[in-house]
């Protein structure tokens, strides 16, 4: 089989006795860092929102900072436990903690993040799906450093393939594989970034709220479950269904649910312009 070689890069960038810096933690806190940033910069562009309005101001902005990292942190972990490893945590309860041993599940992060943006907003009196609008735009970036992440630490590999650009992963046998990491960078993260940031900087969308959630929502159930068909599912649940040469997987369940809550909310953008609250 065809294969190119993998780039073995150390999972840690450095480490000095105790203090360990890891490529997957850099890639949280870039990813948060520039979300940040680029959340700021919309809010001071007035002429982007309903009313000529940004939903906040950079202090509120900054302040949501540790909202979203609770949120992201918390959701993805408990989410990882719940739907794709809980006979093993529940088998010794300490591994829990040990999140440093990797186990994080985007869908748990994305419901820990609502949950947080919903009563963030709530206590600030702050126009909900304006501000999530927003988040949508910049979300595919941390989404993006994710997975590559994943690449360099050689996990979540692709399914076994015959094409020049295979490889053959430490820890995933001999065959080589899909790099389905790459493939998930690219789609859920650059591609999608480009078109939510595009349509909302440029093309009008903030002024419709729901609509970047909405899109992002379809965008990433539709990238999600396209990658899935080249991805090895998951040692410990496999195919949750068998059809033809593949099955149905627990990215694809719980991926397909939410391109159909992004056309509820592409339909509510539409009909509602430029509110001034949500």
């Amino acid at each position: 089989m065809l294969a190119i070689p993998f780039p073995h890069i150390d999972p840690v960038l450095i480490e000095l006795g105790p203090l360990v810096i890891r490529w997957y933690a850099l890639a949280y806190l870039g990813g948060i860092m520039i979300g940040w940033w680029l959340v700021n910069r919309l809010m001071a562009r007035a002429s982007l929102w309903p009313a000529d309005t940004a939903p906040t101001d950079k202090q509120g902005v900054d302040d949501y900072v540790l909202w979203a990292t609770l949120g992201i942190v918390l959701g993805g972990r408990l989410g990882y436990i719940l739907f794709y490893n809980f006979d093993h945590f529940m088998a010794d309860p300490s591994r829990i903690l040990r999140v440093w041993e990797g186990g994080m599940a985007f869908h748990g992060g994305l419901a820990g993040v609502i949950i947080a943006t919903i009563l963030f907003c709530r206590r600030r009196n702050i126009p909900l799906l304006n501000f999530a609008d927003a988040l949508a735009m910049v979300a595919p970036l941390g989404l993006m450093f994710g997975r590559l992440a994943n690449f360099i630490n050689g996990e979540l590999w692709g399914r076994t393939a015959d094409l020049p650009w295979a490889m053959v992963f430490p820890g995933a046998g001999p065959l080589a594989r899909h790099p389905s990491q790459l493939y998930e960078a690219g789609l859920e993260g650059l591609l999608l970034f480009v078109l939510l940031y595009g349509m909302g900087r440029f093309g009008g969308a903030l002024k419709r709220p729901g609509t970047l959630v909405g899109l992002f929502f379809i965008g990433y159930g539709c990238a999600r479950t396209f990658v899935e068909f080249f991805r090895e599912p998951d040692p410990q649940l496999g195919f949750l269904m068998n059809f033809g040469s593949g099955g149905l997987t627990m990215g694809m369940m719980l991926s397909l649910p939410l391109v159909l809550i992004g056309i509820g909310f592409l339909i509510y953008g539409k009909q509602r312009q430029a509110p001034a609250h949500d």
